[in-house]
């Protein structure tokens, strides 16, 4: 029961970090989470340390755990790690392949086109490129993305945030149909630009 606690504050936490509704360092005070989440103070040392793990919290002695500090210096390795990985995933994940993956990864693509705000939208985008990278089976890859996507999240909320409009993402729209015509190579090059694009 404590792990999907865990899990609960973990998640709440890390979208108001994301966001930016939780600033960088902000205190992050076990008690208030606690009385929150009208949980024990177990599952929010748990949920803690996981966002610590993901680089969304820091830890400092005699300080408790904050908020991470946002690195504007970091988007670029963060883009191009995201590019390198990604790319060696979706490749992975072509020979895998099924119809079931490409009629997910169609699903995922119109969710995202359909978001009508950006928390929404941002996380319909990461769940596009989830589901169009889980087929390479490889966990601890797709764990290392997962971390990449929730630096880069960061820093669109910072940076972004007032730009933001609803439009249909071509980019995703061609991604699929490569899928759809199991043709890795063009599969690869758009999503390999698609992450350079600037938003």
């Amino acid at each position: 029961m404590s792990a999907t606690i865990a899990d609960t504050i973990y998640q709440a936490l890390s979208e108001r970090i994301i966001t930016g509704s939780l600033p960088a360092g902000e205190k992050l005070r076990q008690d208030h989470i606690a009385r929150e989440f009208e949980a024990s103070h177990v599952p929010v040392r748990e949920a803690l340390l996981r966002l610590e793990a993901h680089g969304l919290a820091k830890s400092e002695p005699r300080r408790g755990t904050r908020v991470s500090a946002l690195d504007p210096s970091e988007i670029r390795e963060v883009i191009e790690m995201r590019v390198a990985l990604e790319v060696l995933a979706l490749t992975h994940a072509f020979a895998r392949l099924t119809p079931g993956d490409i009629e997910a990864a169609e699903a995922a693509r119109l969710a995202c086109d359909a978001a009508e705000d950006m928390a929404s939208w941002e996380r319909l985008n990461r769940a596009f490129h989830r589901v169009i990278l889980a087929p390479c089976a490889m966990p601890r890859l797709l764990a290392s993305i997962d971390d990449l996507h929730i630096a880069a999240a960061r820093h669109l909320f910072a940076n972004w945030r007032h730009q933001w409009t609803r439009r249909v993402d071509a980019d995703h729209a061609a991604i699929v149909q490569a899928m759809t015509r199991r043709d890795p190579a063009a599969a690869c090059d758009i999503l390999r630009r698609h992450l350079r694009r600037v938003r």
